[in-house]
């Protein structure tokens, strides 16, 4: 493969001159909007995605630890943490409108890092759709029984993407490394190869046998005593609910890639709307990464459920504090007047040291008064 000296591209933001009033005003607006859209996605996607994620993997070590569970927890739980680590290797865009700077070997090991967990929540949810579809199926394929063995499933992905990733952080190129540049986590400089690769094995073939399983299982008739096959896409909302904010989030960010491409094999460096609409289409697949952890939190069962437990127990344990039970009782009044509870009005408060104060007044006259602490209460 022939070597390509890449020093040439620079963002059109940080190379071109702007004199005219419309340009500086351009530019100003675009790096605006990139400024809140981070801002926005630092503000309530990120801790949406690292709480819901945190939630998954305690819940998961719980069900572990009473063997209750099943192959497809280990793929969304193996798909859930490559998300929580793309959440963390988005916070590189902190700095925008800027960029991080760094040098070329740094920017290519960050890359790498970036590819590996890209690859790996690309392929790890293509197996879970196959072994979710193929539960429809008779047990008796091979295809069904290598499914039923998650750990070996998961092991081969990891060994692919690892080898896709190394492979990525090759195409970026290996001269100047010490030189330092604007970084992004699918750098500028890397070669046209890089995302033609990326598109053709990050989006393009994942995206190609998630379709053919669908398209299998559609026209395919199920084994007998199977759900019908609208009854199985009810039965598991999260893997098709993730599925379709995947596909439509990576597929804006490929598309933009592939248009860098063109780019630079016209050694063109664009214009600023190219540059706004690519770091717009970086974030929303930021986005989808907390998207897809929070709807697997809430809408697979297993995880929802036990969200639900936690939810109810601490509401019964809140009305269990609150609760304040006044005995029907009859009392009698110092100087001997007997008060019926039917007819008393009541009246409490607190003390600072945790003392309740209770005053019973019947007709207008004061009747009673007890004083107990918060330990008596039941």
């Amino acid at each position: 493969m022939t070597s390509h000296n890449m020093t040439w591209i620079s963002y059109p933001s940080k190379s071109q001159r702007f004199t005219s009033p419309e340009e500086i005003e351009a530019i100003i607006a675009s790096q605006n909007i990139i400024s809140r859209l981070m801002h926005c996605y630092i503000a309530f996607f990120i801790p949406a995605g690292l709480i819901a994620g945190i939630c998954i993997l305690i819940i998961f070590i719980k069900n572990h630890l009473q063997n209750k569970r099943a192959s497809l927890d280990l793929l969304l739980l193996h798909f859930t943490i490559s998300n929580i680590i793309m959440i963390f290797l988005s916070f590189t865009v902190i700095t925008r409108p800027d960029y991080l700077t760094a040098t070329y070997l740094a920017c290519s090991i960050l890359s790498f890092f970036f590819n590996f967990v890209y690859f790996n929540s690309q392929y790890v949810f293509t197996l879970t759709l196959l072994t979710l579809l193929l539960e429809r199926f008779p047990p008796r394929t091979a295809l069904c029984r290598a499914t039923q063995r998650p750990i070996l499933c998961v092991g081969f992905v990891l060994t692919y993407t690892f080898c896709l990733s190394l492979t990525e952080a090759v195409l970026i190129g290996t001269d100047n490394y010490h030189l330092e540049a604007d970084c992004q986590l699918d750098p500028l400089f890397a070669w046209p190869e890089y995302e033609i690769v990326k598109f053709t094995f990050g989006f393009g073939m994942p995206s190609l046998l998630q379709i053919l399983c669908l398209a299998v299982v559609w026209a395919k008739e199920a084994r007998a005593g199977a759900a019908a096959l609208g009854q199985h896409i009810r039965a598991h909302p999260a893997v098709y609910a993730t599925g379709a904010t995947t596909f439509i989030c990576r597929l804006f960010y490929n598309v933009m890639i592939l248009f860098r491409t063109a780019l630079k094999l016209q050694r063109s460096i664009g214009t600023t709307k190219n540059e706004l609409v690519m770091n717009i289409a970086e974030i929303v697949m930021f986005c989808e990464s907390c998207a897809s952890v929070v709807v697997i939190l809430c809408f697979y069962k297993p995880f929802r459920d036990e969200v639900l437990k936690v939810v109810q127990k601490c509401r019964r344990k809140a009305r269990t504090n609150n609760h304040l039970e006044i005995p029907e009782t009859a009392m009698t009044h110092q100087s001997g007047t007997h008060c019926s509870s039917a007819h008393l009005k009541t009246s409490f408060y607190r003390e600072d040291s945790g003392s309740w104060h209770i005053h019973y007044t019947q007709q207008g006259a004061a009747c009673c008064c007890l004083e107990f602490r918060s330990k008596d209460v039941h």
